[in-house]
C-alpha cells in the first residue's frame, strides 16, 4: 500500500501537490482559526483526492471538532472520508488508530495536561495498531523547535516504544519536518507548512 502523509496545511490545502497512492492520511490543523467554514471548505477538498482512503485527525488550530457534538460532526463527514479522534479504523490487514489530543499549550483545542491526564488518551491505542495517527510527536523525536527545544510528549513517546508499531505519523512542530527510524518504527512529521506558516514541504510517501 502506498501511503501520502500530509499534515498542519492551515486552510492551504489547495495549494498542495499530492502524489498518486492509495491512502491519504492528513494528522491535523487542517485549518487556521478552526470555524466551521475552513473545515467544510477542507473537507471538500479532501473527498476530491483520488485515493481509495482517505484519514484525518484533528489538530490544536481545529476548535470546531472539539466544540461540536460527535452526532454533527459525523453530519459533514463524507461517506469517503474517515475522521478519527481516539478511535480506530481497519483497512484491510492494517490497523489504523487516530488522535488529536497534544500537551498543553496556550489552550488550543484538544489540550491536555502532561501526565495522567494525557496518558489516558494514550492507554486507548491498541497494540496491534500499524499506523498510528497523531496530530503531535512523541518526545525527543522530531519534536524540536527553533528555539531548540523538545516539545513532544513523554507519554506518548513510552507508548509508542512498548507497542512499536511500524509507522507513526504527525505533524504540529512545523520546523521539525522530516523522518527517521527507531526500534522498528518510522516516525514522520509531515508538516506541510514551515514555521512561518509558509507551505514548502513536500508530501511524504510511504510504501507499507
Amino acid at each position: 500500500m502506498k501511503i501520502v502523509a500530509i499534515s498542519d496545511t492551515h486552510g492551504l490545502h489547495h495549494q498542495v501537490q499530492l502524489p498518486p497512492g492509495d491512502l491519504l492520511i492528513h494528522a491535523g490543523d487542517v485549518s487556521h482559526r478552526g470555524d466551521k467554514h475552513d473545515v467544510l471548505d477542507f473537507l471538500a477538498w479532501f473527498e476530491k483526492q483520488p485515493f481509495a482512503h482517505k484519514i484525518f485527525v484533528a489538530g490544536n488550530h481545529d476548535f470546531f471538532f472539539e466544540r461540536e457534538k460527535p452526532m454533527a460532526i459525523q453530519k459533514i463527514i463524507p461517506t469517503s472520508v474517515t475522521y478519527l479522534n481516539d478511535s480506530g479504523i481497519q483497512i484491510g490487514h492494517l490497523h489504523v488508530w487516530g488522535s488529536p489530543v497534544t500537551p498543553w499549550f496556550f489552550d488550543w483545542a484538544f489540550n491536555r495536561r502532561r501526565g495522567e491526564a494525557i496518558r489516558r488518551h494514550w492507554d486507548l491505542i491498541p497494540a496491534n495498531t500499524h499506523i498510528l495517527i497523531t496530530h503531535g510527536p512523541p518526545a525527543t523525536l522530531l519534536d524540536r523547535t527553533k528555539r531548540n527545544e523538545h516539545v513532544g510528549c513523554e507519554q506518548l513517546e513510552i507508548k509508542v516504544r512498548e507497542i512499536k508499531p511500524p509507522l507513526h505519523i504527525f505533524g504540529h512542530i512545523h520546523e521539525a519536518y522530516g523522518e527517521m527510524d527507531r526500534a522498528g518504527t518510522r516516525f514522520i512529521n509531515a508538516s506541510s507548512v514551515n514555521e512561518n506558516y509558509q507551505l514548502v514541504n513536500a508530501p511524504v510517501t510511504i510504501d507499507l
